[in-house]
């Protein structure tokens, strides 16, 4: 990925993308009227109330209040990053996504990796090319229980037992084989004889192989089964610009396919396990990639889910990366998430297990798993003997750098009662021991020798810039006709947006800056002129007047309430002054001049707004 994508770009990619297919490939839609209605992909509803609407490229939800643009919807329902999104929507439209020069990643140093991406697809469909034609790797897919269907869902393949077989096929020269080398499918060896030898050999021989692909289902890299004995018994393609596996895992590409509302992830160690789990209709399995689960493996996770259960053989090995995966998980352990481990009868993997059992009893299973609470009691109490004080001492000291990893809050005092109750101890004593932190009279924890931050709400409450009073339905009123109608701002003239910016309260001032920017960039939608906002405070509330009904207004008679607003607005700095010299006991013969003034500027003005074709005058709206 090179640097920041333009602007320009996404304003052209919002101006040609067409939200009704686009969520009509996820979700059944039906024609109502102008717009079309489903079922909310976002909650559990039997009567529709999600609208999507091709005139504004806009989506809302009567009952959840979702809502948002079709880059938004992406982001919610398929769970990307904002980049992911642009990349998702663009390839849809059969674009490229450019890039700004001057943020480049170290990916970028090299070049465009676009052509390691289509080399790892090459290999990919050779590889299953390969294992459809070669019956002893059928065979032993067969033996292993995967079907048809779950081999061409994870483009499952097979690398024949040669040391150049790829080489052949895909590196017919040089630059070819270096670009093998760059995807990691090919090793360098040492010394070559030039006579004999080639440069470059298969890295992947006699395997069953399982493309690693990202979140846009591009090849990343591969992970290798041997079919017979042998060592190791799985490869993995090594690091390389595209492949970092402590960021990817396996099967989560397929997860987000299965299009079913995802409530949780389960965490297993093997590709083949995450196959037949998917097979057998458990189709949020994921594995890592050769390592233990890492921070940013769990990120990744609760960007998607609330919960994740871990999954581990029952024998030591398994043990032992359970207790790993504890120790990367515990900074991410917080209030609304759940965090299990689940460990299988001895003798049993995923695999075997759900093959031998099926889905319904291996998912009895997960509701036994253990909370991380538990599983952290529990395992400690193996290491240290509970039955005297030197062992309980023991314990909080195992406990203690384990506990400090979790942020404060309410799951870290749950955590600290547990462990409290196992060494029979009062939490409040344990966390001043720990923590040096103490409860206070209201049962809430304060930090000794520390004094309290000062209230930054009542600050920032205090600093607020103020609306203007009267003014702040007439302002979202004119908001909300140019977030439903953005060409009416073309309709405005120079004067009168002049007198506009004249006015200092918060409310007119984004007025103007809406206005003038639609103004210099003319907006086709509605979508449009939201993504333009993405970043800004302003954006949550112009989606909401977004998803308000704009009733019996087309651009004519919103332009003529638009600007009867403006001249509003634009007198509002003339009466205040009115007012203050009202105010005053004692005016001099300027002073009166100008009171006269003012009574003539706002007269003409209410009579012009008294003869506006719409019949609201300057108040309508």
């Amino acid at each position: 990925m090179a640097g920041r994508i333009p602007q320009s770009f996404i304003e052209e990619l919002t101006a040609r993308a067409d939200i009704v297919e686009l969520i009509g490939s996820r979700v059944e839609l039906k024609k109502a009227g102008r717009e079309y209605r489903a079922c909310c992909p976002f909650h559990n509803e039997k009567t529709p109330s999600f609208w999507v609407s091709p005139q504004k490229q806009f989506y809302h939800c009567f009952g959840c209040g979702a809502h948002g643009t079709a880059l938004g919807f992406l982001m919610e329902y398929d769970k990307l990053s904002f980049p992911e999104a642009i990349e998702e929507l663009a390839g849809r439209l059969g674009l490229d996504v450019p890039r700004e020069a001057g943020a480049a990643s170290p990916a970028d140093n090299t070049g465009s990796t676009q052509p390691l991406y289509d080399l790892n697809l090459k290999a990919a469909k050779h590889f299953a090319s390969v294992l459809t034609g070669d019956a002893r790797a059928k065979e032993y897919a067969k033996k292993r229980g995967l079907t048809r269907e779950t081999v061409e869902k994870f483009m499952i393949g097979f690398a024949p037992n040669s040391w150049n077989e790829l080489i052949k096929r895909l590196g017919s020269t040089e630059a070819d084989k270096k670009m093998l080398f760059d995807c990691g499918l090919v090793i360098e060896r040492e010394r070559t004889d030039s006579r004999t030898l080639d440069r470059y050999y298969d890295r992947f021989r006699d395997r069953l192989m399982f493309p690693i692909r990202d979140s846009r289902g591009r090849v990343l890299a591969f992970g290798g089964r041997i079919i017979d004995q042998g060592e190791p018994k799985y490869l993995n393609s090594p690091e390389t610009l595209l492949f970092h596996k402590g960021r990817e895992l396996y099967g989560l590409y397929e997860v987000r396919q299965s299009r079913t509302t995802l409530k949780r992830l389960m965490v297993v160690e093997g590709y083949m396990d995450v196959a037949r789990l998917h097979q057998a209709g458990i189709n949020y399995a994921v594995a890592t990639l050769g390592t233990a689960t890492t921070p940013e493996h769990l990120r990744r996770i609760f960007k998607l889910v609330s919960e994740v259960v871990f999954c581990f053989d029952g024998d030591r090995a398994g043990r032992a990366a359970a207790w790993r995966a504890l120790g990367n998980a515990l900074p991410e352990a917080r209030e609304g998430r759940q965090i299990r481990f689940l460990f299988l009868p001895d003798g049993h993997d995923p695999d075997s297990l759900v093959g031998e059992e099926g889905r319904e009893a291996f998912e009895k299973r997960l509701d036994g798993a253990l909370p991380l609470s538990e599983y952290l009691a529990t395992a400690l109490s193996e290491q240290a003997d509970l039955s005297h004080a030197d062992g309980r001492a023991q314990f909080a000291e195992l406990a203690r750098p384990l506990v400090t990893k979790v942020a404060p809050g309410v799951f870290r005092d749950l955590l600290i009662d547990r462990l409290s109750a196992s060494i029979k101890i009062s939490a409040g004593r344990l966390n001043q021991l720990w923590f040096n932190e103490t409860t206070g009279p209201e049962g809430e924890h304060t930090r000794s020798n520390v004094s309290a931050p000062a209230d930054l709400t009542a600050r920032r409450i205090a600093g607020r810039p103020r609306d203007g009073g009267g003014n702040k339905g007439l302002i979202t009123r004119a908001v909300k006709l140019l977030v439903h109608l953005p060409s009416i701002a073309t309709r405005i003239t120079g004067a009168q947006l002049s007198q506009l910016e004249l006015n200092d309260d918060a409310g007119s001032r984004f007025l103007f800056e809406l206005i003038d920017q639609l103004q210099q960039e003319p907006a086709a939608h509605t979508a449009q002129l939201l993504e333009r906002w993405r970043d800004r405070p302003e954006l949550p509330r112009m989606q909401a007047l977004a998803a308000e009904e704009l009733l019996g207004q087309d651009a004519n008679t919103a332009s003529q309430e638009l600007t009867a607003a403006i001249e509003k607005l634009a007198l509002e700095p003339t009466i205040r002054r009115l007012d203050e010299l009202m105010s005053k006991d004692e005016l001099n013969e300027d002073e009166r001049a100008e009171i006269r003034e003012l009574n003539v500027t706002i007269h003409l003005a209410k009579n012009r707004g008294a003869q506006s074709p719409s019949g609201t005058g300057p108040a309508g709206g």
